[in-house]
């Protein structure tokens, strides 16, 4: 049997795709049920039908790869490396990049932390997520503050390295799309910038690949990280695809099976361990082959459903819902760039008399809807957006303000590809009837978090 046997057909049309949970009900805290509304795109997509399908018709093959002379093992093994080169077409790479596989885009960058040549120095803005702010622990950093416009952000980064110490190797790690704001960056400049000063640039793509066509020719990014739980793809999977240099000269990631060619004792009762200088160095153990397919899956089906025809309706959603909230005077969309700045489907805001917890409960308890409230894994970006001196107080997820206190949070809301119009109209209704009428349940806080109190 083939892979392509395996796989299933593609869908023809794609407004909006098919995912799984888009006919699950929900309790209401006012009583009956609802449809639930996944408004929370940008932690996790829900998974494409396709997607699902794929991988049910490939379950029943599954085999160990790399490792079996079995038909299941060689099955698998075809499929794994499949996956790998439709990545690559996925992201337009050079002939000559790698595409590792990873648990996530978290975990992509702390390998590519963890291939740094000695002495580099990294250079981050502070509008970063903490997966592309944080690894970079044996780096020298430069982390480089908030820009307002695009050409703040380019020039921003040319005073940086220029004013850096050697010659020596540098990074510079950006966002293509952020997970506070949904806005643009200037990737292409930012790149032609970091390679004009002898940098290379790693872009983090986990908001940006789901919605828009990420190539790393016209970006001229050295590297690309994304994870396959937001490309509507589930089971722990990312990528990091790139320059194969650093990657090759680097330790393996993790020492064990897979990663090494071949393993020799020395006559002293040592080991010598010879190394793979392949995507495999640093894949080692049995790799998640259901999660590599599944990524290869979703970038198959958003190739085929065509980026145009999926820019172009997220675009009336994004559009449907910054005139709803624009028509809420109390409501604040956060925003770097200004109102006019391209984005993808992921807003922020805040509203007035509201904590952010007791709102993004209220929208789930009495109206079934999914959003994301907190800092969102990107604390440096939200407090400077919501004008925060660094002391005041709140965490990722966890406000500690009770149900009408103000809290040092955002609420946001996320969509794409699977977004029915009615959630994206309810969710604006919903805002519309809580600033106005306030909510119909009472809230109190429970280990952190704001719920509906039951009296229980």
């Amino acid at each position: 049997m083939s892979v392509a046997t395996v796989a299933t057909v593609a869908p023809t049309t794609c407004t909006p795709l098919p995912v799984l949970g888009r006919e699950v009900s929900v309790p209401l805290v006012t009583g009956g049920e609802v449809t639930y509304a996944a408004l929370d795109y940008a932690a996790s997509a829900p998974a494409l039908q396709r997607v699902w399908d794929d991988v049910a018709a490939y379950a029943p093959y599954y085999g160990s790869v790399h490792r079996g002379a079995g038909y299941l093992s060689q099955l698998s093994t075809d499929l794994f490396e499949n996956a790998r080169e439709t990545v690559a077409r996925f992201l337009d790479c050079r002939a000559d990049d790698q595409v590792v596989f990873t648990r996530s885009t978290t975990d992509s960058l702390n390998l590519l932390a963890a291939a740094l040549p000695a002495g580099c120095q990294v250079f981050v803005f502070e509008t970063e997520h903490h997966a592309s702010l944080l690894p970079w622990r044996e780096a020298h950093v430069t982390y480089l503050d908030a820009p307002r416009t695009h050409a703040d952000a380019v020039r921003t980064l040319e005073r940086a390295l220029a004013d850096r110490d050697t010659r020596g190797p540098a990074l510079v790690c950006v966002t293509g799309a952020s997970n506070v704001t949904g806005e643009l960056w200037p990737v292409r400049e930012l790149a032609a910038a970091a390679h004009a000063h002898g940098a290379r640039i790693v872009l983090d793509a986990a908001q940006l690949a789901p919605h828009h066509p990420v190539s790393v020719q016209e970006l001229d990014v050295d590297w690309v990280a994304f994870s396959g739980h937001k490309l509507y793809a589930p089971f722990g999977s990312g990528v990091l695809a790139g320059r194969a240099d650093w990657l090759r000269d680097a330790e393996p990631y993790l020492a064990g099976g897979g990663a090494s060619r071949k393993v020799a004792r020395r006559a002293d009762g040592g080991v010598d361990v010879e190394w793979h200088d392949s995507a495999a160095r640093h894949e080692a153990g049995s790799p998640n082959v259901i999660g590599a397919y599944s990524i290869a899956s979703a970038c198959t089906a958003l190739q085929e459903a065509g980026f145009d025809t999926l820019v172009a309706r997220e675009l009336r959603l994004i559009d449907t819902v910054r005139t709803g909230l624009a028509e809420v005077p109390e409501v604040r969309i956060l925003s770097l760039f200004g109102d006019d700045a391209p984005r993808v489907g992921v807003l922020s805001f805040v509203v007035d008399g509201w904590n952010s917890s007791h709102f993004a409960a209220a929208l789930s308890a009495e109206y079934g809807i999914g959003v994301r409230d907190g800092l969102f894994c990107a604390h440096p970006l939200v407090r400077t957006l919501l004008g925060a001196d660094p002391g005041d107080t709140g965490e990722c997820g966890a406000p500690e303000a009770a149900p009408g206190e103000p809290s040092l949070n955002a609420i946001r809301v996320s969509f794409g590809a699977g977004t029915p119009d009615e959630h994206v109209e309810r969710f604006v209704r919903a805002v519309r009837e809580l600033v106005t009428q306030g909510a119909r349940w009472s809230y109190r806080t429970e280990d952190g978090r704001c719920v509906p109190d039951t009296g229980e």
